[in-house]
């Protein structure tokens, strides 16, 4: 590694500064449509024609596409008649509403949702809590109170989740061999993809996914089609109503949404009902023991903060509270993808 003066400083803050620039552009093309007009044309189009079809400015249009060309979103070719625009590979299954690796509605969850909050970071960092208040003016004790404020917002955040699990699902799903374990309950499962994941690499395996009584019926009339039948569902808050018995328990991203103290609660509640050889997976984007990185990680700690009550962890701080549970034999898994995973055993 070259010395520090070999860094290019200014640059380096100009990025940084500059992130919240490129987001907005993907973020803005993603919900304009110019992503899925361009996969449905089958051909290149003029930015006068973009603009028509989606009822936009001439000007801002083709300000916005030769942005994105910028960012290697789309490719433009030019001819006698002027530039044409077309998707990259990159924009055709991870920005089009119509692919598997569509990440278009989590895209639109932070566009739309978490940059509000994000306003508010000095705020949050001041205060040490989460700014729903300032944001929507919902309180801020109750987060998925305020996540899930209206069926319009619980329906964009199960689906920006089902993105997701659409392309790092199956990374920590395999992280360990769990075709032992038959009889799974995904705690907070929420839209299910994760479930559809599960019981499409163990087709041996049963999932029911456990959450709160509005948020299965979404899931069950948006979601999962009835002819899934290795995917079933429970009702219920899983802090103040009863765990069922089962084999394994799959928390997804739901211990870093709370503090050491609910989290132990939780995990005391699944040791209980665990059945003695199960075990719990935890399903979460992993700090380096210093904290040191990984820097999305980071980031993600800070919208926790913005959001939630809780914050990313590290192994060793998971497999602490795994083991103030009871849980035994933890094994930790990275990924190398967006989440890792973590197995404790009863």
């Amino acid at each position: 590694m070259g010395s520090t003066e070999d860094l290019d400083y200014p640059q380096i803050i100009v990025q940084y500064s500059n992130g919240f620039l490129v987001s907005k552009v993907m973020f803005t093309a993603c919900e304009l449509g110019v992503f899925d007009l361009l996969l449905e044309s089958g051909k290149p189009l003029s930015s006068d024609a973009i603009a028509a079809h989606l009822g936009a400015s001439t000007m801002g249009m083709k300000r916005l596409l030769d942005a994105c060309v910028g960012l290697k979103l789309l490719a433009v070719e030019m001819t006698q008649d002027g530039a044409l625009y077309r998707n990259t590979e990159i924009s055709n299954i991870y920005l089009t509403k119509s692919s598997p690796k569509s990440q278009y509605h989590i895209m639109m969850y932070y566009s739309n949702t978490v940059y509000l909050c994000w306003q508010y970071l000095a705020d949050a960092v001041r205060e040490g809590r989460n700014q729903y208040e300032r944001a929507f003016g919902i309180p801020s004790k109750d987060p998925f109170g305020a996540l899930y404020r209206s069926d319009e917002e619980m329906q964009k955040f199960m689906a920006g989740q089902n993105s997701v699990w659409s392309i790092c699902g199956r990374d920590v799903l395999a992280a360990f061999d769990l075709s032992p374990f038959t009889q799974i309950y995904d705690l907070g499962g929420g839209g299910g993809a994760l479930a559809q994941e599960c019981v499409s690499l163990y087709p041996n395996s049963t999932v029911t996914i456990y959450d709160l009584p509005k948020v299965v019926q979404v899931a069950k009339e948006q979601f999962v089609s009835p002819e899934e039948r290795q995917i079933t569902f429970h009702e219920g808050d899983f802090f103040t109503d009863s765990i069922p018995e089962a084999e394994l328990y799959i928390l997804s991203k739901i211990l870093h949404d709370w503090d050491d103290d609910k989290c132990k609660q939780l995990l005391s509640k699944v040791y209980k009902a665990c059945k003695p050889g199960g075990g719990v997976l935890l399903v979460e984007s992993l700090l380096n023991e210093d904290k040191s990185g990984p820097a999305g990680t980071q980031l993600y700690c800070m919208n926790m903060l913005v959001q939630t009550e809780g914050e990313e962890r590290t192994a060793a701080e998971y497999s602490k509270l795994l083991e103030a549970a009871g849980f035994g034999a933890i094994q930790v898994k990275r990924t190398g993808k967006l989440y890792d995973a973590v197995l404790g055993r009863k």
